[in-house]
């Protein structure tokens, strides 16, 4: 009980509304007729279900940024990571069914001219070892940059660069041929997925409701650090490292943790979103994209639970809209968004909105106050939202 009030009744709004989409939304694309209003159309699904991993994407960010304070430049390097280690799990399902019908090569190494598989392609033919590398893979990395990195007291714009670095060079790498992950053309042409036909819409709606589950579970586990007397501490070292230092704790050991969790929460996000989108490539670790996470997080509300997870649907949702209309001025759009937000919106939609409703409840308090002083009594004092959201947790 202690845990769902301090989460909040809108944190737990978002839950069962995730909870219902991942039933809901199913039933309307495969039960209902196309004539029916509430029909959702297949091609829906999938889209919607890159949205929803598009939020655990923010949401990971957000536990380091708005939390720790740490910008990071480089989070779509966890994603792709996570969905690479899905896409070699879905190419060992094809077998003999590729282009050059090899039982055990993928088809672009059949054509590169490949001899064996990779060692490092060894296990991914069952689904739970690609399932320890969705995990392992993107949170390793992490661990080993964050130890360095945080362990040199690296911080600010410099953290944020070797970060924006980080996914650059993993980018340039993963272009290779010779890296055995399909060049420039990544992974692709999925047939199977645990044995069902990865196209069926029940496959498509099953895969939905997975992302919807993997973003409620990941809001509970950004909620429980966060209201934790651990997640109290992370704000220390977000408001103030060096005194958090002074008096006896290691943010190293801090931002080590919240980064790690973070990555690992990244690379599910991607691991759901390749079998939905049927592809993952090189691209996906554009420092482009990393930039625009920052952005989502930015826009909804950063160091909030719910303003991530809003800002990743509304602008996906305006992205998918806008580029359709005019695809050349998108980035110009989401420049345009980010400045707006910074200059105005600083806290994000949430952020702002809570601080709205946190002033007009101070004014209705004071304004109790004073009648109460001129009655010749007392009102009592409504206590002020953001002091008792930063209260300890018990």
């Amino acid at each position: 009980m202690i845990f769902a009030r301090y989460l909040g009744a809108r944190v737990w709004f978002l839950i069962l509304l995730l909870v219902a989409a991942a039933v809901l939304v199913p039933m309307a694309s495969l039960w209902l007729p196309a004539s029916s209003p509430f029909h959702v159309p297949p091609y829906a699904v999938p889209l919607i279900g890159k949205y929803i991993c598009y939020a655990l994407l923010a949401l990971s960010l957000d536990l380091v940024w708005g939390y720790l304070g740490i910008l990071s430049l480089g989070h779509g390097a966890f994603f792709a990571l996570g969905g690479y280690a899905m896409g070699m799990y879905l190419m060992r399902q094809i077998g003999s069914r590729g282009v050059y019908g090899d039982p055990v090569l993928p088809d672009f190494m059949v054509f590169l001219n490949w001899q064996e598989l990779p060692w490092y392609w060894y296990g991914f033919d069952q689904f739970w070892f690609a399932a320890l590398m969705i995990v392992v893979a993107p949170g390793l990395l992490a661990f080993v940059f964050g130890y360095f990195a945080f362990r040199s007291r690296v911080t600010g714009v410099y953290l944020s660069i070797i970060t924006q670095a980080m996914t650059y060079a993993l980018l340039l790498a993963f272009f290779r041929n010779d890296m055995g992950f399909g060049g420039n053309n990544g992974l692709t042409d999925f047939k199977d997925i645990l044995g069902f036909s990865i196209q069926a819409p029940e496959t498509r709606a099953t895969l939905f409701a997975a992302s919807c589950v993997a973003l409620a579970l990941g809001i509970l586990t950004v909620g429980a650090i966060t209201r934790s007397k651990l997640g109290n501490l992370m704000i220390a070292v977000r408001d103030s490292e060096s005194r958090t230092r002074f008096i006896g704790w290691r943010p190293e050991h801090v931002k080590l943790f919240g980064f790690t969790v973070s990555a690992i929460m990244a690379g599910i996000a991607g691991a759901l979103y390749v079998p939905q989108v049927g592809i993952i490539n090189p691209g996906e670790f554009d420092p482009v994209n990393s930039i625009e996470i920052v952005v989502w997080a930015a826009v909804g509300g950063r160091g909030t639970l719910v303003g991530p997870v809003l800002g990743a649907l509304v602008v996906n949702y305006g992205k998918t809209v806008f580029t359709s209309l005019a695809p050349e001025y998108w980035l110009f759009v989401l420049g345009g968004l980010f400045v707006f937000v910074t200059l105005f919106l600083p806290r994000g939609i949430v952020g702002t909105l809570d601080h709205g409703f946190g002033g007009w409840k101070n004014r209705r308090a004071a304004a109790a106050r004073e009648r109460g002083e001129a009655d010749g009594g007392s009102a009592p004092h409504a206590p002020d939202p953001d002091t008792a959201a930063a209260r300890p947790a018990e």
